[in-house]
């Protein structure tokens, strides 16, 4: 797959079918409409094109400019590629680019940079400046530069019920399960492996601390939570805290995952962590010993989890 960001340098050489959206969390309902995408481009021998945005559009136009999204752009790649995408084109959002035209959208964009043939699209997508063009324009403009509008119906968009913004909820209130169910996948967390302080090593518990470089990736709620990672092409099972180590004093906060009989040293790799289920709130206890003592019993039920279902 190819990603491009320099959407301005950008021009497909085939004639493509494409489908536009945020896609923030590529969830069961994304995946329905790209594998529609995807089937109808090698039916119809054209390259599959996800169009999105970055900025989150919300993020420009609202003065909720903190929202939190579920992927980084890699992430988002990452997913798209693995549902067979061919090209995922990347259009910087700005103020100027939501003041164009349905029209000069419809031109400048679909058909002069992505060359589309067919598009697909929601029952209830708006597009163009205050979004007020809707897909029976579409279906107009589509007469007039020659290519066929595909309607994703009302049914199917109802029938897998889901949001992005139910996700994120779910993730802020630390409900995995529900996030997982909604998303189709482990929520992950990706980010290098820094030098922490050494103090759960000390303790029998040495963990990665991972830093997301990305201010705009959404953390779920704190607390301890049973995760999974691919290192080195092996599955890995771990525990991870997200918080600010409350035992120890410090009030900055971290993400640290300790692996399951494992021992390589992970320093300034970048790590993936799927998020399996969440164990328990972060706690103040009152010695080092006390701590230890729970997070033996946090693997214990952990490694119970993770054996009962066959994760």
């Amino acid at each position: 797959m190819k990603i491009i960001i320099n959407f301005n340098a950008f021009s497909a050489k085939n004639k493509t079918i494409a489908t536009i959206g945020t896609f923030d969390g590529v969830h069961i309902g994304h995946q329905k409409i790209i594998d529609r995408l995807v089937k109808s481009a090698k039916r119809k021998n054209l390259d599959a094109v996800v169009l999105t945005f970055f900025p989150h559009p919300r993020m420009v136009l609202q003065k909720d400019a903190n929202i939190k999204l579920i992927n980084t752009i890699n992430e988002k790649a990452q997913l798209f590629e693995k549902l067979g995408v061919d090209n995922l084109v990347v259009k910087k959002f700005t103020k100027q680019f939501s003041r164009l035209s349905a029209e000069d959208f419809v031109k400048q964009v679909l058909v002069n940079k992505l060359k589309i043939e067919n598009i697909i699209i929601g029952y209830d997508h708006h597009f163009g400046r205050n979004r007020n063009a809707n897909i029976n324009d579409l279906r107009t403009f589509g007469k007039t530069y020659n290519f066929e509008v595909e309607e994703i119906s009302v049914q199917d968009i109802n029938e897998v019920a889901v949001s992005s913004t139910k996700i994120r909820n779910a993730l802020n209130e630390g409900d995995i399960k529900t996030a997982n169910t909604f998303l189709g996948y482990n929520f992950m967390l990706t980010g290098v492996v820094i030098e922490g302080k050494g103090l759960g090593k000390n303790i029998g518990f040495p963990t990665a601390n991972i830093f997301i470089e990305e201010s705009y990736k959404l953390i779920p709620k704190q607390g301890v939570y049973i995760v999974k990672s691919n290192i080195e092409g092996k599955n890995v099972f771990g525990m991870m805290n997200i918080g600010t180590n409350p035992t120890l004093g410090e009030n900055k906060q971290s993400i640290e995952v300790h692996f399951f009989n494992f021992s390589k040293n992970l320093y300034n790799q970048n790590i993936q962590v799927g998020l399996l289920q969440r164990i328990r709130d972060e706690e103040k206890f009152n010695s080092l010993d006390n701590l230890k003592e729970q997070l033996k019993k946090d693997k214990q039920t952990a490694l119970d989890f993770i054996a009962l279902n066959n994760a």
